[in-house]
C-alpha cells in the first residue's frame, strides 16, 4: 500500500512529513509557499495517520519503508526531506536507511535521542469521543476541553474529526494502534546511524525538545548538522512563527 499525499507545484521533490496525531494538512501554507518557489512538495500523511492506511504495525523502520515505497511508486530517485516531531524521527530513520535517496534532510524540532510518554492525556480524551453521541465537532470539542485545556492543541486534534458518511462522524487516525505503540515515538535513533550530509534542525525557542546539551548527539549521528533557533515559538514552531521557519528552510535550501 501507497501513502497518501497532497503533491503541489513542480521542481525538485520536497517531502514533508507531519507529526503524531497530525497530516499532511498542517503544512498545507507553507507547502504552497515551498512551490511556489520551484519545488514539487509532497505533504506525505504516515501509516494510521490522515488518510493513509492503517496497520496494526507501527515504528520508524516500518515508517522509514513506507517512504521508501513512496518515493519508488512515484519514480522518485532523490528528494529533499523534512519532518516535524514524530515526521523527523521518521525522517532522520529514512536517510540513515536510505542516504542516497535524501539530499538534504530538514528535521524541525525534535532530536536523535529517546523521549518520555507524553501524550497520555490526549490519547485517553480522544479515547472517549462516543460518535453514536457526539454528532458534531463542536460537541467533539466539548468532550476534549474536560483533558485538554489549549485550545490551539484541541484544534490540531479535531482535524482528525471527519464525516464518515452522512450523519456519522469518525477519526481519520488509527487511535488503538497508536495508543498500544505510544512507546515507538519516543524511541532514540539506532547507536551506530550516521548520515553525512547537508542536515539542519530547527528548534523552537520555547520549547524544551532540544536542549543545549543534544548538541553533542546531533552532531553524533549528523556530523553536517546545522542547528538553528525559531524565535517566539514552541514545538509547533512551523505553525507558531511560519515566517521565520520559511526564510530559514529557504536559506538551507
Amino acid at each position: 500500500m501507497i501513502l497518501h499525499s497532497q503533491i503541489l507545484g513542480e521542481g525538485t521533490p520536497f517531502i514533508i512529513l507531519h507529526g503524531f496525531l497530525g497530516s499532511g494538512d498542517n503544512w498545507k501554507t507553507l507547502g504552497n509557499q515551498f512551490a511556489e518557489d520551484g519545488y514539487q512538495v509532497h505533504l506525505v500523511d504516515q501509516r494510521n495517520h490522515g488518510r493513509s492506511f492503517h496497520s496494526e504495525n507501527f515504528s520508524y523502520e516500518i515508517m522509514a519503508e513506507d517512504l521508501l515505497k513512496y518515493l519508488q511508486h512515484h519514480n522518485i530517485e532523490e528528494c529533499l526531506l523534512l519532518g516535524h516531531s514524530m515526521g523527523g524521527k521518521t525522517a532522520m530513520q529514512f536517510a540513515v536507511n536510505h542516504s542516497e535517496k535524501v539530499l538534504k534532510l530538514l528535521v524541525a524540532d525534535i532530536g536523535p535521542k529517546a523521549y518520555p510518554q507524553h501524550h497520555q492525556d490526549i490519547l485517553k480524551a480522544l479515547s472517549l469521543l462516543d460518535f453514536s453521541k457526539i454528532k458534531s465537532r463542536g460537541e467533539a470539542d466539548q468532550v476534549l476541553s474536560e483533558y485538554i485545556q489549549d485550545v490551539g492543541t484541541r484544534q490540531f486534534l479535531l482535524k482528525n474529526v471527519y464525516w464518515k458518511e452522512k450523519g456519522a462522524l469518525g477519526l481519520r487516525i488509527h487511535l488503538p494502534v497508536l495508543s498500544e505503540k505510544i512507546t515507538e515515538v519516543g524511541k532514540a535513533l539506532p547507536e551506530d546511524s550516521v548520515f553525512i550530509k547537508p542536515t539542519l534542525f530547527l528548534r523552537g525557542e520555547k520549547s524544551g525538545y532540544i536542549e543545549e546539551i543534544d548538541k553533542l548527539v546531533i552532531h553524533k549521528h549528523f556530523p553536517k548538522a546545522e542547528i538553528v533557533t525559531v524565535s517566539d515559538a514552541g514545538h509547533w514552531l512551523h505553525a507558531e512563527n511560519p515566517s521565520e521557519f520559511y526564510q530559514n528552510v529557504i536559506k538551507f535550501l
